[in-house]
Formats: C-alpha cells, sequence, structure tokens
C-alpha cells in the first residue's frame, strides 16, 4: 500500500535515517487517511479528494478555527 500510493521505490531519499523516517510519516499518513472519511473508499481516492482540496487536510487534523467536531468527507 505504501509503495503504491507514495511510489516508494522511485524516492531519492538513502543516506542516514532519511529512509525511515520518511517511511514512518507515509505510514502515518495511511493511518490518518484510513480512520477519516468515506470508510469504503481507497487510500488513493482519498489522497486524491485530499490533493483537489487542501483545506481538507486541515479540516481533518482540526487545525482551523472553524473546523467542527468532524471533518465529513
Amino acid at each position: 500500500m505504501i509503495d503504491w500510493n507514495f511510489d516508494e521505490d522511485r524516492s531519492r531519499i538513502r543516506t542516514g535515517y532519511g529512509p525511515e523516517n520518511v517511511t514512518r510519516l507515509r505510514r502515518f499518513a495511511v493511518g490518518v487517511l484510513n480512520l477519516i472519511g468515506d470508510k469504503k473508499a481507497s487510500i488513493a481516492e482519498k489522497m486524491a479528494k485530499l490533493n483537489r482540496n487542501t483545506r481538507l487536510v486541515f479540516d481533518y487534523l482540526r487545525m482551523t478555527k472553524n473546523t467542527t467536531g468532524h471533518a465529513g468527507a
């Protein structure tokens, strides 16, 4: 799932703790995406929706002033 959605094999991060840290961030992102929005939508569909509407990212993370108790995608 990580490789498919983030094209991890083509990553140019190869030294030090970089690859491990980026993989952890990507796994975290997939975990967050699994928790939000439509449970039937795939990770790729959720990523595409968030790419089209960046504001939703901040709403899901409750980082905006007008965010309600939940963000229904």
